[in-house]
């Protein structure tokens, strides 16, 4: 086999990686001891060794070991930060539950934290950007066979003859015109006994029939084999692969809040949840007041939205209106110069105050702090046949806030752009959730998401 095939089959030993990782976390460490002691440095080592095998630990729990081929920078850098981030929280809260924090220096703690994930960040995008030039040369290189037809196969086609960055490099390409014309050409290219290190078959679903006889004729093949259908084109949502049973399938749009992201998700609910209801309590007391005073009605507007999958929740909201009836099943969205909206009722619906008793519906398990806004169910019933995959946003717990909201896409939705517009920032959301993206969200919330322009 050629040489440069069988580079194409290796990789960074783990066994490197997971020195790398102690290195820096030891190297950061002592760096920090010396900005924090100059010279006369205590040497943490009890604790810099609990450190090195945590952030080991969570590497592996967070799939920060696994190849980076074809995955994209951003996704695997954030990996690497979550990794990092819980090795040291689960090293403080280990001396908390010890009563040891004492007995290390605050600043050098800190310090080691502020160093290393930037650091380790920062290393791991070199490696990454070295790696792409690498295989840019040609070198580190996955050959490829093709089958395909269709668009996806024209566009996959396309794509990889000008861009090696990723380390795969289309060595045969058969283009599917009929099935015994393919097989042919497929049985022909293997008896000349050509290596190959994967097999992409792009076949559209309607001409999957011709998969079995590729299967059997790959038999003795020990390349990789992915079926790549060209899903571009369908509306997907967290799709990925899942074994139910003894058959696989293909998961197409799926909810992302199964198992452990359901419980990363709760657990950060009601932390974050209780410590900023902790905070706001005064402001929510001032509020309630202004309420009751302005005019005569409930502190708070209570109703109905579709919560996770569909089912309904009672959202608490600060009253911003005068008391009115509406017709069964309508709701008029307030709009500028409103006469229903009291003058405290325009500055807390500016300021994103009404917003704040939703907390206790993240208490509750009804909401989420960072998910879709909940629309009115009369709203739902509106524009779930006008815009595309509209009630797939409706697969994870609303939220107070959101993307669409740090993006600008709050107040009313006057028209059906601005629908579709926040709807396609919800499946965004969904469909790349992860605890640092709801971490980003509120942050973006703290700074700029409060102050609503397009609210009256």
């Amino acid at each position: 086999m050629p040489t440069s095939l069988l580079s194409g089959r290796s990789r960074l030993p783990l066994f490197l990686l997971v020195i790398m990782d102690v290195a820096i976390a030891f190297g950061c460490a002592e760096l920090s001891e010396w900005v924090r002691f100059g010279n006369h440095a205590t040497h943490y080592l009890n604790v810099m060794y609990m450190q090195a095998l945590l952030v080991v630990v969570f590497s592996f729990l967070c799939d920060v070991y696994a190849p980076w081929r074809g995955r994209r920078i951003s996704e695997r850098l954030t990996k690497v930060a979550i990794a990092w981030a819980l090795s040291f929280t689960a090293l403080i809260a280990f001396m908390v539950m010890t009563k040891t924090t004492e007995r290390y220096s605050r600043i050098w703690l800190f310090t080691w934290i502020g160093l290393t994930i930037p650091m380790t960040l920062v290393i791991r995008f070199t490696l990454y950007r070295m790696l792409m030039r690498f295989r840019s040369r040609g070198r580190n290189t996955r050959h490829i066979l093709v089958i395909g037809d269709g668009r996806n196969f024209e566009a996959l086609r396309e794509y990889f003859s000008k861009d090696n960055a990723y380390g795969y490099r289309l060595q045969h390409i058969i283009e599917h015109r009929t099935d015994e014309q393919a097989l042919a050409e497929l049985e022909q290219y293997l008896a000349r006994k050509e290596a190959f290190d994967e097999c992409w078959l792009c076949i559209p679903f309607n001409k999957n029939p011709i998969l079995q006889p590729v299967m059997f004729a790959l038999r003795h093949s020990t390349a990789n084999i992915r079926y790549m259908p060209g899903l571009q084109d369908l509306p997907l949502l967290n799709h990925t692969i899942t074994k139910i049973g003894e058959f696989y399938s293909l998961d197409i749009s799926c909810s992302p809040m199964d198992s452990t992201n359901a419980i990363i998700k709760r657990v950060s609910d009601i932390v974050i949840g209780s410590l900023i209801l902790l905070l706001i309590s005064p402001v929510m007391v001032g509020v309630a007041i202004a309420v009751k005073l302005s005019s005569p009605g409930p502190v708070f507007f209570k109703q109905f939205r579709h919560g996770a999958s569909g089912q309904q929740v009672k959202v608490y909201k600060f009253r911003s209106m005068k008391v009115h009836q509406e017709g069964e099943g309508k709701v008029t969205q307030a709009t500028k110069g409103d006469p229903r909206v009291t003058k405290v009722g325009a500055f807390i619906r500016r300021t994103s105050l009404d917003e704040l008793p939703q907390f206790i519906n993240v208490l509750q398990g009804r909401m989420s702090i960072v998910g879709p806004r909940p629309h009115a169910l009369a709203h739902n019933e509106y524009y779930k046949d006008l815009v595309e995959s509209y009630m797939k946003r409706h697969k994870v717990k609303p939220g107070i806030t959101g993307l669409a909201q740090v993006r600008g896409f709050r107040g009313e939705t006057d028209t059906l752009d601005k629908m579709q517009r926040r709807v396609e920032c919800d499946l965004e959301y969904i469909n790349n959730w992860s605890l640092w993206l709801d971490i980003k969200i509120i942050i973006g919330t703290v700074f700029k998401g409060f102050m609503n322009p397009n609210a009256y």
